[in-house]
């Protein structure tokens, strides 16, 4: 399956890394612009993880951060390589959540920190600003809960002839 959806994994990179560029061309550090009711670009860097996790740890998380990044890609390709073809839902989610983990890693990789630009709020309340390779890991992850209730085959039919 690793065949049939990494043009997805490749598209949603390069996206992500292509908006992060020009956020960093367009945008002024921590100088929200607004584009529409709730919803701002701002240019932040992130060295922690989800929500800032670790932000101020001291520099050994970039180095912990990459490993995990590497070791969770790795497993994700190996998963989608060993993909039932008819495993389509399976295929997108985990395609996505590759895609998200190896733009941020790029990121990690390159520059030492994340970028992230987009920034949702609701009166004073703002959400942790985000990136595309973040909506594709997140959107990956509800595709997985939603493959995860979704009736699997039973397996092989049981002999109702009876086996006593």
């Amino acid at each position: 399956m690793l065949k049939r959806w990494g043009w997805l994994s490749v598209l949603v990179i390069a996206l992500d890394q292509a908006s992060k560029y020009l956020a960093e061309v367009l945008l002024d550090l921590h100088q929200p612009v607004p584009v529409l009711p709730s919803f701002n670009l701002t240019l932040t860097y992130n060295t922690g993880a989800a929500f800032s996790f670790l932000a101020g740890a001291g520099g050994w998380q970039r180095w912990f951060f990459l490993g995990l990044g590497t070791a969770v890609s790795v497993g994700l390709i190996v998963w989608l390589w060993r993909l039932k073809p008819g495993d389509n839902w399976l295929a997108v989610a985990l395609a996505l959540i590759l895609a998200g983990a190896v733009g941020n890693l790029i990121d990690r990789a390159w520059l030492g920190q994340v970028i992230d630009f987009i920034q949702v709020y609701y009166d004073r309340w703002y959400f942790p600003v985000f990136n595309v390779a973040d909506i594709a890991i997140n959107i990956g992850a509800a595709l997985l809960v939603v493959d995860s209730f979704r009736a699997k085959d039973a397996g092989p039919a049981k002999n109702s002839a009876g086996d006593s």
